[in-house]
């Protein structure tokens, strides 16, 4: 059975920093694409940060030179490392693994950036 899991989420003030993390089973992260989401209710799912298994990085406009990608293959997992947090940021956050046609998706975690 896969899972995707993530934890980290939490509560920061403006300006602060905060690391996802997002531990898979199930499956070798090494094997697919790892990606961070965002979600606010009731909006589409925004990409946040991509990770290819060739060492592309890949970042939405909004977050980039703040945030960081990287991945423990290791470890199966897979990090977002939040720096210099913005209220706008405040979202649930989800982490995606996909491969060809197989995708699965976290249950989310919820940031929340107090001004």
């Amino acid at each position: 059975q896969v899972q995707l899991v993530e934890s980290g989420g939490g509560l920061v003030q403006a300006g602060g920093s905060l690391r996802l993390s997002c531990a898979a089973s199930g499956l070798r992260i090494s094997d697919g694409i790892m990606g961070w989401y965002r979600q606010a209710p009731e909006n589409q799912r925004d990409l946040v940060a991509l990770a290819t298994r060739g060492g592309t990085l890949r970042y939405g406009d909004s977050v980039k030179g703040r945030f960081t990608i990287s991945r423990d293959n290791a470890l199966n997992t897979v990090y977002l490392q939040m720096n210099n947090v913005k209220p706008e940021d405040t979202d649930y956050y989800y982490c995606r693994w996909f491969a060809g046609a197989s995708e699965y998706w976290g249950k989310g975690t919820l940031v929340t950036v107090s001004s």
